[in-house]
């Protein structure tokens, strides 16, 4: 399985409770923080949704 790195790159202050929590369950807890995810379809919708805060490569 592929994966990929992903960094917050914005803060999530001001940001809706739903992207808050979206990227709670993307693991992702401060700026500048990252995780490696495996590429799959529900990680790509997670990310899609707060694609303004984060920056995604591939690991």
């Amino acid at each position: 399985m592929a994966k990929i790195k992903i960094t917050q790159i914005k803060s999530r202050i001001n940001c809706p409770a739903v992207q808050k929590r979206t990227l709670d369950a993307l693991g992702l807890r401060k700026m500048h923080h990252t995780v490696v995810m495996d590429d799959t379809p529900s990680v790509m919708g997670m990310v899609n949704k707060v694609r303004h805060l984060v920056e995604v490569t591939n690991a």
